[in-house]
């Protein structure tokens, strides 16, 4: 079945050139120019994945992002964006998108984050009536260590008792870490685990990421659980 693609990005050039890559490659696109319209047609078309400007008229990609999350709309979202610096690239992880990416980008990127996304893009159930406590459940198919505890079947994550709220991109890479506790997994082995493609050791998205996850597993008086082996990767494993 074809896949379907919202794209909104105000520079012409830019967004006629990715519809073009797409639809070659078999995608059907939705292209707006502004984050209005972006909105609009999310809520029409229900599309499989968004593609998101950061820097747009009106309504920015950060802000569509946050609104779709409060929706509880996790469709699958890749941004783009000019800038380089790490918290501009934190922002949008914040705002509840799952990738991003940096202007110039090659367009094989590009196809395999997409393809990424969407393989990891299955549906989870939302309880009718969800669980008035937030505490961490007790036994069941759960991943355990030290006081992190993961649910993997409703994708949910606790430390401390207290419940973190991941993207879609963070839970898969905290999870990975987790099934792999006290092992070492190489920067090759995560991305293409994570993002089916290994972006190369100039990249610098798994770091952001690892970041981004350690300052959300942070507990005040706790140990760090998330530990960098330099020159090889990461691993996650009891204090």
């Amino acid at each position: 079945m074809t896949s379907t693609v919202l794209l909104a990005e105000d520079d012409r050039a830019i967004r006629e050139s990715v519809v073009r890559l797409l639809t070659l490659e078999g995608y059907q696109v939705t292209a707006v120019a502004d984050g209005i319209q972006a909105l609009a047609a999310i809520h029409r078309e229900r599309p499989d994945c968004i593609v998101l400007d950061v820097m747009m008229p009106g309504i920015d990609g950060l802000a569509v992002c946050g609104v779709l999350r409060a929706e509880n709309d996790r469709t699958p979202i890749l941004m783009l964006t000019a800038r380089v610096e790490t918290s501009d690239r934190v922002a949008g992880l914040d705002a509840g998108a799952d990738d991003y990416m940096v202007k110039p980008f090659e367009a094989d990127e590009l196809m395999a984050r997409l393809r990424a996304l969407l393989r990891r893009a299955v549906p989870v159930p939302v309880p009718a009536d969800p669980p008035s406590s937030r505490s961490a459940p007790v036994g069941g198919d759960l991943i355990e260590v030290a006081d992190l505890r993961i649910d993997p079947t409703a994708r949910r994550v606790w430390r401390h008792g207290a419940e973190i709220a991941l993207s879609r991109t963070e839970y898969d890479l905290l999870e990975l870490l987790a099934r792999n506790a006290g092992i070492v997994l190489d920067h090759s082995t995560v991305y293409d685990r994570i993002w089916g493609y290994d972006f190369g050791p100039g990249s610098k998205n798994l770091a952001v990421y690892i970041g981004y996850l350690r300052r959300k597993l942070e507990v005040e008086g706790a140990p760090a659980l998330i530990h960098t082996v330099r020159g090889v990767g990461y691993t996650l494993r009891e204090p």
